[in-house]
């Protein structure tokens, strides 16, 4: 699974860490996240997050 990187603050997110203050688990793929799952720094939306590579 893939890290992605938020394009306006930086954050990543990382699978393999999830989002535990929002309920995500450990090991849910970012293409899983609820659709209305925000970037926890910033608030941005999954479609301004890019694939790290």
């Amino acid at each position: 699974m893939s890290n992605y990187v938020c394009d306006l603050c930086g954050y990543v997110y990382d699978p393999a860490i999830g989002d535990e203050d929002n309920s995500i688990n450990i090991g849910t793929a970012f293409k899983d996240l609820p659709d209305d799952w925000v970037c926890p720094v910033c608030g941005a939306t999954k479609d301004q997050f890019t694939e790290e590579k």
